[in-house]
């Protein structure tokens, strides 16, 4: 948490990602050290920090805003060009209830926030048609 602090989220951000490693801990704690290495390796990369303001700041657009199509094409196009952010362990994969907990955690407070719905939607998409398999429920 101290971490997303020190590269310039706000304190809303930090509480409702405290919120979500809460969950991802609760919910694939099988996983939990892997995910918190991901996290440490996207806040290391100044690209990947301003692409994760910027889909925080899209809470705030209109779910139909143009923006939120060209940001999804980035956030995708960066984790199809680190892939290291897209590791997920083979044995969590294999679970048969591995897509209903992604599910979960991907898609944590997108009542809230009809924007970031429709946005990680469109990541999901682009990552779907570049070959990657992502979960779906």
């Amino acid at each position: 948490m101290d971490r997303l602090a020190e590269v310039g989220f706000g304190s809303d951000y930090v509480a409702v990602q405290r919120e979500a490693l809460v969950l991802a801990r609760a919910l694939v704690p099988e996983i939990f050290d892997s995910f918190l290495t991901r996290l440490e390796h996207s806040l290391d990369d100044p690209e990947s920090v301003e692409l994760t303001k910027r889909g925080w700041d899209a809470r705030a657009w209109d779910p139909n805003d143009p923006r939120i199509e060209e940001l999804a094409s980035a956030l995708a196009d960066k984790l199809l060009t680190d892939r290291a952010l897209l590791a997920m362990p083979t044995g969590f994969r294999n679970q048969s209830d591995a897509a209903s907990r992604y599910g979960m955690i991907n898609h944590h407070r997108e009542d809230q926030s009809p924007s970031i719905a429709r946005l990680n939607t469109l990541v999901e998409a682009h990552l779907r048609a570049a070959g990657i398999a992502v979960p779906s429920q």
